[in-house]
């Protein structure tokens, strides 16, 4: 019973026939688990008894968490929670935006480490981290002179959302951002380094990586995005982050101002709407626009478009065989460029 039998579409209708509210809310902790998989166990016995939907990581080094509770179980089971003396107050990140329909089961998997760095701890001093900001004194220390902003997140989490003047690094991954930004700023490392995230978490392991390479002035927005824009608002202050903060479950992003700083990758006009490719086989996750969305029956290009309309049972000996020579493979095999790039290349009119 520790694992979900139920396939996709009964769990997103059970969802969505649920009848109380749901917290979207997420956490971390850097904290050695002597023994991974009988924690994994009880955290899914545990988290099953509490109707708890989400996807949750636990590794030796730490739990790295984004789920769902149903409201009237909230209490309980963060007292639950904290029980545990490895995640005893463990900060929780709250949901900006919620409808509740974040996630649809229950997922909790043993990895090796708890978010994909590429970094080989036994190297530095992972417990030397950064100072940590909270909003007023992150919005301060961009003000000052020659302070550099970061963001550490994957480009088409910054393509919707992100701090003014920060750096937005070109990067498919976490394990392929971090090098990029030492190279990128090694020529300036006794200037004032603000990292920023989502949540925290790719924030802590990084800030100790960047004062292992030199740099001496590293500071960390406590808590990401998240905890920003709740302080923002709470304390009125004046949000340096505009857009959208993309959140890793079915909601895709947390509407943070009402800027929206990006476009549809199909027809160019203003838009922040991430969609993953209708197509089965693809699930590529692109912008699109309603009526991009409309006309390309939710794909991302006319070869996925045409593959979403055969039958069921035609998608799905297509699958078997794995064409790679598609619109959709050749676009992910050069790693993800515009996509409106991609169609003018190719001469594909939409």
């Amino acid at each position: 019973m520790l694992y979900n039998k139920y396939d996709k579409e009964t769990l997103r209708n059970k969802l969505m026939a649920e009848d109380f509210p749901r917290t979207t809310l997420s956490f971390y902790r850097y904290v050695i688990l002597e023994n991974v998989n009988e924690m994994r166990d009880m955290l899914y016995k545990e988290f099953e008894e509490f109707q708890v939907f989400g996807r949750i990581y636990v590794a030796r080094e730490g739990i790295n968490a984004q789920i769902s509770v149903p409201t009237h179980n909230f209490e309980k089971f963060i007292s639950q929670l904290y029980s545990h003396p490895e995640f005893a107050n463990v900060d929780l990140k709250i949901a900006v935006e919620d409808d509740g329909k974040s996630f649809y089961k229950l997922i909790v998997r043993v990895r090796s480490k708890i978010v994909a760095d590429g970094l080989a701890d036994d190297t530095f001093d992972v417990t030397n981290v950064g100072n940590h900001l909270n909003a007023k004194e992150f919005n301060e220390a961009m003000q000052q002179p020659e302070t550099i902003v970061v963001d550490l997140r994957n480009h088409y989490e910054s393509e919707v959302g992100h701090f003014k003047g920060a750096i937005l690094p070109d990067a498919d991954t976490f394990r392929d951002e971090l090098p990029m930004v030492v190279n990128l700023l090694k020529d300036q490392k006794d200037k004032k380094i603000l990292l920023y995230c989502t949540g925290g978490i790719r924030c802590e392991k990084a800030s100790a990586y960047l004062k292992h390479e030199g740099f001496e002035d590293v500071n960390q927005l406590n808590g990401g995005i998240i905890h920003y824009a709740r302080q923002v608002k709470a304390e009125g202050l004046e949000s340096k982050f505009i857009g959208k903060n993309f959140v890793f479950d079915d909601r895709m992003g947390e509407r943070i101002t009402e800027e929206i700083i990006s476009t549809c990758h199909q027809c160019g006009e203003p838009c922040d709407t991430h969609v993953n490719c209708a197509n089965d086989d693809c699930h590529l996750l692109f912008i699109q626009c309603d009526k991009c969305a409309a006309k390309m029956n939710g794909c991302c290009t006319p070869t996925c478009k045409d593959i979403s309309l055969m039958p069921v049972e035609e998608q799905r000996e297509l699958r078997k065989g794995r064409i790679k020579e598609n619109a959709h493979s050749v676009y992910k095999s050069r790693l993800r460029p515009n996509l409106r790039e991609y169609l003018d290349q190719n001469k594909i009119h939409i």
